[in-house]
């Protein structure tokens, strides 16, 4: 297992050690003891499992503290278009966003801490996506921004008559009017 920084600290790539032949193929998707010895201490409590088709978008969801959730994500079929936002207000990258291509066939995943804003877009027909939190979800505290805010410049890789929101996302705020409590520590 590899464990990858991104250009967002605190954000990390995981892309397993996939071992292949004619039967198939077999890897090793979470290794808490692998993460601990690399100083990644998340101890996972709850595991989210979602079924979409193309266009739908997902997000950017987060949930305020003390209900923060950090995540591992993964797509066990299909590809999406994975985007975290830095929302950790002092961080060098606040505000800024990275996009990574997650699918069955790369099988990389990515561990987002808490304080950064979360969303994927389906690419393929149809996506299983799988994702291990850290704390329970808390409606209470659930916060959203919206995916195509101007000031993000995010590029969801599917064209905007084909996207496909649920009622909630449809009127997430943008980052000027959202609600998050996060704040950067180094």
């Amino acid at each position: 297992m590899k464990i990858i920084p991104t250009p967002l600290k605190d954000l990390y790539i995981i892309e397993p050690a996939v071992f292949s032949d004619n039967r198939g193929f077999f890897y090793e998707s979470f290794n808490e003891k692998k993460l601990h010895e690399a100083g990644l201490n998340y101890n996972f409590i709850q595991d989210n499992h979602s079924k979409s088709g193309y266009g739908v978008l997902r997000g950017l969801h987060y949930q305020n503290n003390p209900y923060a959730q950090a995540k591992l994500v993964r797509v066990t079929q299909g590809r999406v278009l994975d985007i975290v936002v830095d929302i950790r207000k002092g961080s060098p990258t606040f505000l800024q966003h990275f996009a990574l291509e997650l699918s069955d066939e790369n099988k990389l995943q990515l561990l987002i801490p808490k304080g950064f804003a979360h969303g994927f877009a389906v690419l393929s027909q149809t996506c299983e996506f799988l994702y291990k939190c850290d704390n329970y979800y808390d409606k209470a505290s659930e916060g959203g921004i919206a995916y195509n805010d101007p000031s993000l410049k995010i590029n969801w890789m599917i064209s905007e008559k084909d996207i496909i929101l649920s009622e909630k996302d449809k009127h997430n705020p943008t980052v000027e009017n959202a609600n998050f409590n996060f704040t950067y520590s180094s």
